[in-house]
């Protein structure tokens, strides 16, 4: 009677683990049924932007002033006493963009300026003990050498007209200096003024009261400046294409991240030298070693969202070919043209 439950009991356990086996077994067959399941594509906000010619180069682009990127810096490094203007003003040729502290200048000017006084003021004055001088000389030489007047007096009044006369020229030079300090000083306080070189837009402003505002070449320029009514776009053609880029082409740009905005370009010029591509795409076939013919075209911005340091996809168009055209060279020695 015993046997019974103990019996019962084992099928029971065997049923359990029969259970969990399979529950186990069916868990990894779902596990990887779901990892090898690909994921969904995801679909790109834009699509590709696609050429519009049949024959075509391919370049990327960067809009750009067209006056180039002004970078301006300030020839005297010292404190911002006060910038004019702010990102995105319009501003015309030779109006003030910042100012640097001159206080140590204006006081110089001050000096100086009180010296220019002084030194005029010793012209009146080396006239008057010249034209003494001359009076004295004069009644002098019409007096009787040797008997009305010695000769050594009258010589004298020679050497003293003379004398006056240098102090004379010695000052009106020192009047000249000290104008000339003046003026120095003037054209310093003038530096210190930074103005627009042309007309253009404010691009981009590192430069606020207070700071300390450094020459030379920056990393951040002080401030950029450019012409932004009509822009520029400087597409990059590897030099592998360059012989077939034609001036004059025509040529068509898309906006990256909206390929359904695109504008015409108009030819402007080509930067005749070929130099080591500095602006990379990030493409898996971009080498760096990869060296670029320039040429720009221009675009009047408009109502386009353009900007400027956008990249942009170019097509460029050229001539339909089947294979590399064969040149003809001439012959050195003779001047025959032969292939």
């Amino acid at each position: 009677m015993a046997v019974r439950p103990r019996a019962a009991g084992l099928s029971r356990l065997t049923s359990l683990l029969v259970i969990l086996a399979l529950s186990g077994l069916l868990g990894a067959i779902g596990y990887v049924m779901e990892g090898s399941t690909s994921p969904p594509v995801v679909q790109p906000a834009s699509p590709p932007s696609v050429a519009p010619y049949a024959s075509y180069i391919a370049g990327s682009g960067m809009l750009e002033a067209s006056t180039r990127n002004i970078a301006l810096s300030t020839p005297v490094g010292g404190v911002v006493a006060e910038v004019a203007i702010k990102v995105g003003d319009r501003v015309h040729k030779g109006q003030e963009l910042f100012r640097i502290d001159g206080r140590d200048l204006e006081a110089q000017l001050a000096v100086r300026v009180a010296a220019a006084i002084a030194a005029q003021a010793q012209i009146p004055e080396a006239q008057a003990s010249l034209a003494q001088a001359r009076d004295q000389l004069k009644r002098g030489e019409g007096l009787a050498a040797g008997s009305t007047i010695s000769l050594q007096e009258l010589a004298n009044r020679q050497f003293t007209a003379q004398l006056n006369q240098a102090r004379l020229g010695t000052a009106r030079a020192n009047a000249d200096l000290a104008d000339a300090q003046v003026e120095e000083t003037k054209i310093n306080i003038g530096r210190l003024t930074i103005r627009a070189p042309i007309e253009g837009e404010i691009l981009q402003l590192n430069v606020r009261p207070g700071e300390y505002a450094q020459t030379g070449t920056l990393p951040n320029p002080l401030l950029l400046l450019g012409d932004t009514s009509t822009l520029h776009v400087r597409v990059d053609v590897d030099e592998n294409d360059g012989w077939r880029l034609k001036p004059g082409a025509p040529a068509k740009a898309f906006l990256r991240g909206n390929s359904a905005i695109s504008f015409d370009l108009s030819f402007a010029y080509i930067e005749p030298y070929v130099l080591p591509k500095i602006e990379l795409s990030g493409a898996s076939t971009e080498r760096v070693d990869t060296r670029v013919l320039q040429v720009v075209y221009s675009v009047r911005k408009g109502d386009l969202p353009i900007y400027v340091g956008q990249q942009v996809d170019v097509y460029i168009e050229t001539p339909s070919i089947t294979r590399a055209p064969e040149l003809s060279v001439a012959d050195p020695a003779t001047g025959h043209v032969g292939n």
